[in-house]
């Protein structure tokens, strides 16, 4: 978590251009966006009703939608995201800022509990926290900061956003629209903080929570700094999903499926399904179809987010092959541009199995029944998300039912929706954002009983 400097820069991963560089923030710059926080916390918690702070999200969201086009090219200016890709990202994010403002009223209601003995009333009331610091990555820009920000403004709080380093533009145009949107000053403050200045910040008294999502390493960093401070946590890290075909009355479209999640955000995404465990009766036959589907993606393919991200997938591939698995592809890294691929054959023994693939890669794993399938499944240190592709509807259930996963998605992908919790178990993290679950993480469930009616 400690580093003297952090550079923000906008550098196309296209190119290798430096369009723009960031100073990051002073220790006096921190301190006062951490004042104006704190300071707007207290009037904005108490001082303005669900309705209120409701509309203002609508506000937000339909500034989203207004500017898509403008925020979808800086995202692919600052890490390649395919335009259309990085649209539909922006129009996401909308659509959970609406989510929220159109039920918090339902969420935040007050909640009665059935006295088992005695007279009198008792009922649960959702309050804000604080300040809260949200730490974000670089692979969906738009979409991580409103599964953070949007239930918790609603629900009182105020937010601290220190943006990924490569991500400096597109956080600055979130932080316009929040003020476009008629927020009050502090309610939503956009840092460009220092990883040590960060950790400063978690340790300081003004900050009551924490919601990071980035890497394993990292996120274990945060935890351990949130700890020592007593503040919640909630960790959103990585993911090696597992893509399960025990059947299918229709391969084609399955194979389909299953390129279609791997494949989006060129490969850069958590829950991505990683690796594709396929039943021994249809393994061969996946295997052809879906490797052809993938080589077929190699024309126009978009660059990971930068060269470094690029060299690291190229180690993790050899890797792979070194310890026998077998990849199939056309051409070779060019810059931050890493060719479509497959592996196969990959013994799940190796250590190699258990990596995360974080680019266009998939590894695809032969399963002899459905215990088997459910073992290899499990056998990451991750619990992200998984998908289950069966024609038997009691086998989809019995399977879903025993993996160790936070999410499990059955015969689609693409399932995701602003109503949905999302978030894992295990190494993936813990904690959940979206959905009623995501407004309770940093809400003080404050209970009020009373003696007598």
């Amino acid at each position: 978590m400690k580093a003297n400097t952090q550079r923000y820069a906008v550098v196309d991963p296209a190119t290798g251009e430096l369009v723009r560089e960031y100073p990051s923030a002073t220790d006096a710059a921190m301190n006062q966006a951490l004042n104006a926080a704190a300071n707007a916390y207290r009037k904005w918690s108490q001082q303005t009703t669900v309705a209120q702070r409701a509309e203002l999200l609508g506000t937000v969201a339909a500034l989203h939608t207004a500017h898509s086009g403008e925020l979808a090219r800086i995202a692919q200016r600052e890490m390649g995201k395919p335009l259309d890709e990085a649209v539909a990202e922006v129009e996401f994010s909308a659509s959970i800022y609406s989510f929220y403002a159109a039920n918090a009223h339902t969420f935040l209601a007050d909640e009665p509990i059935d006295l088992i003995e005695g007279a009198g009333t008792a009922f649960l009331r959702r309050q804000p926290v604080g300040v809260l610091l949200g730490i974000m990555p670089w692979n969906y820009p738009y979409y991580q900061v409103a599964r953070f920000a949007a239930p918790n403004l609603v629900l009182g709080n105020t937010i601290m956003l220190k943006p990924a380093s490569q991500c400096p533009e597109s956080s600055a145009a979130l932080q316009r629209i929040f003020t476009d949107a008629g927020f009050p000053e502090g309610c939503y403050v956009n840092v460009y903080a220092t990883n040590e200045q960060a950790a400063d910040a978690i340790a300081d008294p003004r900050v009551q929570g924490v919601s990071f999502t980035g890497s394993e390493r990292a996120g274990a960093q945060v935890a351990e700094q949130a700890g020592r401070h007593l503040k919640k946590v909630v960790l959103e890290l990585g993911g090696s999903d597992p893509f399960i075909v025990l059947s299918s009355d229709d391969l084609d479209a399955t194979a389909q499926a299953a390129v279609d999640t791997r494949f989006e955000n060129t490969g850069q995404a958590c829950n991505a399904g990683k690796r594709i465990i396929v039943a021994a009766d249809i393994h061969d036959e996946f295997l052809d179809t879906f490797t052809k589907k993938v080589l077929a993606r190699a024309d126009g393919v978009a660059p990971l987010s930068s060269v470094a991200a690029a060299e690291r997938l190229e180690e993790q591939v050899q890797r792979a092959v070194d310890d026998g698995a077998t990849l199939i592809c056309q051409g070779r890294r060019d810059g931050a541009f890493f060719p479509p691929a497959v592996l196969s054959g990959l013994s799940p023994a190796s250590p190699s199995a258990a990596e995360e693939l974080f680019g266009p890669v998939a590894t695809v794993y032969r399963a002899g029944s459905e215990a088997e399938a459910v073992e290899l499944a499990n056998s990451t240190p991750y619990g992200l998300g998984s998908y289950v592709f069966t024609t038997d509807p009691e086998q989809a259930m019995r399977v879903a039912d025993r993996i160790e996963a936070g999410m499990v998605f059955i015969n689609g992908v693409g399932l995701e929706g602003p109503e949905l919790p999302f978030g894992g178990v295990k190494r993936s993290g813990f904690g959940r954002e979206l959905g009623r679950a995501g407004i309770d993480e940093f809400a003080n469930k404050k209970l009020i009983r009373t003696a007598r009616t």
